[in-house]
């Protein structure tokens, strides 16, 4: 049996208690500072208040310190960790290893995708520093998490099944830093993958090039969906399913968030022997869910089954929605098509009469990328998520009766009332269940009202309804200070940095972390790009991908079987430029099916 996680995102307090409320088992959030999304930080107040929300479901509250660290900001971040700690949370989200080698630190950590965790190796070497659960990379297939699943099956693998893709490895980007710096190990990624770029060959020596395809968004990648492969990627070993999108607004948690919840639901239920949900309580959801409803550049699986082609969207990276063919339209909508020049253009409906006879005929797609009464729908609540509760109430003797509120996990709360003893006019069971049911807005819904008396004993309304408050009350109580402490896992004595020798795109940027890896046998610890100073003439690799520009476009040659017209297979003599002129040579290692891009 295994446990499941569905783990949404929480911008701020209001969206991570809309994302329990629609069905997830955990959020993720950003602190105050240290957050790989700089926009997205929250009090520690805030978390708080969302951790006793989360508890009172079983759900998780783990916390983003993702980004990497200077040395100055060691003593501040410790600081905090202590505090969060301090308020619940179960678990940090983190990057820089000067976070594990914090001596005060009493918290569970997890391994952010920012590691670059695509080996069972990498994972095997967390899971001995003593993390416990580990982000993968999202370029991983299924067979490969299968893998690291099979070769460290002790650790909990968290793989993202929806949202926004990076195209360079997680960790592995320092476009925003090398051009705008901005660093994506900080949390303030410029989104240079999102900008338009000319494609060019260079032809000869003597600087003749040919422009192959002009200002289109060649590294804008769709966003992920992986709705239809949630069994597989359970029983290749994940036990966490994450959504991304921290800077998303609350409509689209809203939305994101049920439809997963529902698909995970009818899995848990056909295999309840195999899968069990990790939180508790019920939804009750008011809408239909329906994530191309929401902010989306189209979708694609993004190499779950290998590589395929149709993973970018050159020609935006803003959101398309939902193709539409004859689906009611309404005022207000907004509408948006891929023109003959292969730019977006898009329009508000001011007034629908009645479609144009010529659209179904129309060689354009058109889709809907805001539909105005489904996002109505989604302003209004949408959900509520109820534990399940039985009442006990039960004669101890004449004049004193014992109420007892037991949840579906357990937790229970007792307490003794005594009233004088009244013979009742009339059967009391119905009244008394009725007015013990009466939950309203607390996060119970009765599921059994037991009665014990040896006599039909009149119990006023009133009086019923004070002893249900201050059961509830008690309940709760019990559940915030019986909450199960987090176990901090055993280091291995044996867990040597399987790296040696490691550059800048280790990320080490300060000396904690530096002594970590030296420590551990590294014969080399090189500073991060966002500390060193940049080298004149220095042409840095500052993206890593395992999407393919060539393959993309139909230019593989390992595809076709025909030569590239560049200088080698390894397609040197292609470029990406920007719009101002600055060029990134492209270098493809097709052993490894990689791109790499390079500063000039």
């Amino acid at each position: 049996m295994r446990f499941i996680e569905l783990l949404a995102p929480a911008r701020d307090l209001q969206t991570g208690i809309e994302a329990l409320k629609h069905g997830a088992d955990a959020v993720y959030i950003g602190a105050p500072k240290f957050g790989a999304r700089a926009a997205a930080g929250n009090s520690v107040e805030d978390i708080a208040e969302l951790v006793r929300h989360a508890h009172t479901y079983k759900a998780k509250v783990y916390v983003t310190l993702n980004t990497i660290l200077y040395d100055n900001e060691l003593q501040e971040i410790s600081k905090l960790i202590e505090e969060l700690t301090a308020i619940g949370v179960d678990a940090l989200i983190v990057q820089d290893m000067a976070t594990l080698s914090d001596d005060k630190r009493q918290i569970p950590l997890h391994a952010s995708t920012q590691m670059d965790n695509r080996t069972a190796e990498k994972v095997a070497w967390l899971r001995d520093l003593g993390f416990e659960q580990v982000v993968l990379a999202r370029e991983l297939t299924l067979e490969e998490i299968e893998e690291i699943h099979r070769r460290v099956p002790d650790v909990r693998l968290e793989v993202f099944v929806h949202g926004a893709i990076c195209v360079s490895y997680n960790g592995q980007c320092y476009a925003s830093q090398y051009c705008f710096g901005r660093s994506a190990n900080r949390g303030e990624c410029a989104q240079f993958c999102r900008m338009p770029f000319d494609l060019i060959e260079e032809r000869d020596i003597r600087g003749k090039e040919q422009v192959l395809v002009r200002q289109k968004h060649l590294l804008s990648l769709r966003d992920m969906n992986r709705s239809n492969d949630l069994e597989a990627l359970l029983d290749a070993g994940a036990s966490s399913l994450k959504i991304e999108g921290r800077l998303k607004d609350v409509s689209y948690v809203k939305n994101v968030v049920a439809y997963y919840r529902q698909q995970l639901d009818e899995i848990i239920q056909r295999r309840p022997q195999e899968y069990r949900r990790s939180s508790i309580g019920r939804e009750s959801i008011a809408f239909t869910p329906n994530p191309a409803k929401s902010f989306n550049r189209l979708f694609t699986d993004y190499f779950m089954h290998g590589r395929t082609r149709n993973m970018a969207n050159i020609h935006t990276p803003k959101s398309m929605g939902e193709p539409i063919e004859s689906a009611e339209i309404h005022n207000g909508d907004g509408l948006c098509y891929i023109n003959e020049h292969g730019q977006l253009e898009g329009f508000r409906v001011n007034r629908v009469e009645e479609l144009p006879r010529f659209m179904p005929q129309s060689p354009l797609t058109l889709y809907r990328n805001h539909d105005q009464e489904f996002e109505k729908q989604l302003a209004k609540p949408t959900a509520t998520r109820k534990v399940g509760v039985c009442w006990l109430l039960k004669e101890s003797r004449e004049g004193e009766f014992l109420l007892r509120l037991t949840r579906e996990d357990g937790v229970s709360a007792e307490r003794t009332f005594v009233l004088p003893c009244e013979l009742a006019r009339s059967p009391q069971t119905e009244p008394i269940t009725r007015q013990l049911s009466r939950l309203g807005d607390t996060p119970y819904e009765a599921t059994g009202v037991d009665i014990k008396m040896s006599q039909n004993w009149f119990i006023p309304g009133s009086v019923l309804a004070e002893w249900r408050r201050k059961l509830v009350e008690s309940l709760a109580r019990r559940v915030e200070n019986n909450y199960p402490a987090q176990r901090l896992a055993s280091p291995s004595s044996s867990s040597n940095s399987p790296f040696t020798d490691l550059t800048y795109l280790a990320n080490v940027a300060n000396h904690k972390a530096r002594q970590f890896y030296l420590c551990r046998g590294a014969n080399r610890v090189d500073w991060a790009m966002e500390v060193a100073p940049k080298e004149a003439g220095h042409s840095p690799l500052i993206m890593t991908c395992r999407y393919c520009i060539r393959y993309e476009l139909g230019m593989c040659n390992k595809v076709k079987r025909v030569e590239l017209r560049g200088k080698n297979e390894e397609g040197e003599r292609l470029c990406l430029r920007l719009a101002d002129g600055r060029r990134f040579r492209l270098r493809f290692d097709c052993r490894k099916c990689q791109m790499e891009v390079y500063a000039e």
